[in-house]
């Protein structure tokens, strides 16, 4: 888009922005966008780079913190703050990433976007497309729960699934949308995604309310909330804001952790099977970039077991009265993990974001 310019997060290449450009023409490594500013998504405009565009929004952000005080008595901390990020419009933290990212399809003239989802993020897509007035096609795993599933088609939206891995959906979608012209709304590759999923530091560090974090462990997959909030926290110490930021932590199931894996250098052994499907993602497209994020943040990365998620989905459920999907109730039992070594202190402020509502999965 005329204006914005992207920056490889490998060979730190500067080149032009536009929809088509998810990949860096010099070494193939993800972009991200130069230094933007996406300002108030209730707002009529936003911007992104120097391109303002019509904002497409359903009220996604500014959702509330609270404090867990039970489930941090049994996990031996004194401070655990959520950010209810299912209160979002369409039950995940994705739409975040998707007022920014159909935004920028419509003022680039799309009238279409492809999305590939194992659920929250097709639906969010699905969701901002009609508001926009755009087809939206959706690539799922042919395995993806038949409530996101009915969600997504709800909006309107056209649902392919496909067998195989969630890489060969990824695959799938990509040829359509290239043999057919049409804007990928990726909201693993676009970097307005990323843009989008930056408001989350934005809010926790414009919170006056609650403790500022010691820790954020979010739950990750493709990462687009970890990375959006490391570039968040990053702009605001590029500014002189904010001296430093806190730690961010990456977990994944031990079913399927890339991400911990390259972070611990080890061999990856995924399995590919996990009761969180939100982050059952093998070969994440920015794995390193979100290695960088973590060690720039003096952060870890954590594999947990299914039978641990789930034992933590009942307890948040039933200290707490919140029903998250596994995705989410994997962070507890990462933030349990990393208190046990050593890495979070007792008295530390810790924030998890509940990514996504419990309906959204089979119990």
């Amino acid at each position: 888009m005329a204006g914005t310019q992207f920056i490889c997060t490998g060979c730190q290449a500067i080149m032009p922005g536009n929809m088509d450009t998810l990949r860096c023409p010099v070494c193939g490594d993800p972009v991200d966008i130069l230094r933007a500013d996406t300002g108030g998504f209730s707002e009529p405009q936003i911007a992104v780079g120097q391109q303002w565009m019509e904002a497409v929004t359903l009220g996604e952000g500014r959702t509330p913190t609270i404090k867990l005080s039970r489930v941090a008595e049994s996990i031996g901390i004194s401070s655990l703050y959520a950010k209810l990020e299912y209160l979002n419009p369409t039950g995940s933290f994705k739409d975040r990433g998707s007022a920014v990212v159909v935004a920028a399809a419509k003022a680039a003239g799309f009238s279409e976007v492809v999305e590939d989802s194992s659920g929250n993020a097709g639906a969010s897509v699905s969701a901002y497309a009609a508001r926009a007035g755009m087809k939206a096609h959706i690539f799922v795993p042919s395995t993806a729960p038949e409530a996101k599933i009915r969600q997504i088609q709800a909006y309107g939206a056209q649902v392919h699934p496909i067998e195989g891995t969630r890489e060969k959906v990824t695959e799938a979608a990509i040829n359509f949308q290239q043999s057919r012209q049409l804007a990928y709304a990726s909201h693993v590759l676009s970097p307005y995604f990323i843009e989008g999923t930056k408001s989350f530091a934005y809010e926790i560090f414009d919170d006056d309310q609650n403790p500022f974090p010691d820790h954020i462990v979010i739950p990750v997959g493709n990462g687009s909330l970890l990375l959006g909030t490391w570039k968040g926290f990053t702009e605001f110490r590029d500014v002189e804001q904010m001296k430093c930021g806190p730690k961010i932590h990456a977990v994944q199931s031990e079913e399927v952790m890339p991400v911990v894996s390259a972070f611990l250098g080890k061999q990856e052994k995924n399995h590919y099977e996990t009761v969180a499907g939100g982050i059952a993602v093998g070969s994440p497209a920015r794995k390193e970039q979100i290695v960088q994020a973590l060690r720039a943040t003096n952060g870890q990365a954590v594999g947990v077991s299914d039978d641990d998620i789930i034992t933590w989905r009942n307890s948040l459920c039933e200290q707490e009265g919140i029903f998250a999907e596994p995705t989410s109730s994997a962070v507890l039992a990462g933030v349990q993990k990393l208190v046990l070594q050593g890495t979070i202190k007792r008295n530390e402020v810790v924030l998890i974001p509940i990514t996504g509502f419990g309906l959204k999965d089979p119990l």
